[in-house]
């Protein structure tokens, strides 16, 4: 597989690392002869370290085979969280520190997550690109507030703070976009 062909949620072998994809940066050649460059930002799975480094787009990476599953957050502490797999009922725990980009979206009991596994081993947990979460605290609505751009933060359930419009009030859930952080729409 080329650097050009790699995404986001991926998993490849660098080093004998696995290491997988948090974000791809495309920058383009400034002259003719240039290579486009790929910038790929990412953690290594086993230690956690993060990562980063440019590909030129003809570049040979080795992908890593593995297999995304629906699992479901059954809990967490200090220091875990433990999923089980929505089909057959096997539990998978991931340390917490492997989730620090995740933990803000985690609940317990929280459904619809995937889990990238490989040989039996679960690897890493992605989330959906929108979820849902109810507003625990904020400014209250305003009745004349308009549709506009103004805004006022807000702290959901889980703890995480995002800026929503100014008509919606404690207790309303909200959609969420977990890859930029930001409001989407009422759920």
């Amino acid at each position: 597989m080329k650097a050009n062909e790699l995404k986001k949620g991926m998993i490849f072998d660098q080093d004998n690392k696995n290491i997988l994809i948090k974000k791809i940066f495309v920058q383009s050649p400034s002259s003719r002869t240039g290579s486009t460059l790929y910038k790929i930002t990412g953690s290594d799975i086993s230690s956690g370290q993060k990562f980063e480094r440019r590909y030129k787009g003809d570049e040979v990476i080795t992908p890593v085979d593995v297999s995304r599953r629906s699992v479901q957050l059954l809990f967490h502490d200090n220091d875990s969280y433990t999923f089980m797999d929505s089909e057959n009922y096997d539990q998978f725990t991931l340390a917490a520190d492997t989730l620090e980009d995740e933990a803000i979206f985690l609940y317990d009991g929280l459904e619809g997550l995937s889990a990238l596994i490989n040989e039996d081993k679960l690897l890493a947990i992605e989330l959906p690109t929108t979820m849902s979460f109810e507003i625990s605290e904020c400014a209250p609505g305003m009745k004349a507030a308009s549709s506009s751009a103004r805004t006022k933060p807000a702290t959901l359930t889980t703890g995480l703070v995002v800026q929503v419009p100014e008509y919606l009030t404690p207790g309303e859930t909200i959609k969420i976009n977990t890859e930029t952080r930001e409001f989407v729409s009422r759920a």
